[in-house]
């Protein structure tokens, strides 16, 4: 049997954003620490932000016939990999 557990990590709003970058000069670069494994921002990739969009995000919400599914509207940050010389992927 696999080990599974729930991971529910703080999701910060705009207000914490805004307030961690408040003293950051308005050219600085944005870089991304995204985790490896769930929780693990000890062992990240390290990204850059390349575009912020408005997307809709749907999920289902329950498993009942008719299923049904919910979204809302959200600010979302793109990342990509930071700038460096990488091989080429096939």
């Amino acid at each position: 049997m696999t080990d599974i557990y729930e991971h529910a990590p703080k999701i910060w709003n705009a207000a914490q954003l805004r307030e961690a970058l408040k003293d950051v000069p308005d050219d600085a670069p944005i870089h991304i620490g995204v985790a490896e494994d769930p929780g693990d921002v000890d062992g990240y990739r390290d990204g850059v932000l390349v575009d912020v969009h408005q997307v809709e995000n749907w999920w289902p919400v329950t498993a009942t016939t008719p299923e049904r599914t919910e979204s809302e509207e959200a600010p979302t940050l793109f990342a990509d990999w930071k700038p460096d010389t990488y091989n080429r992927l096939d």
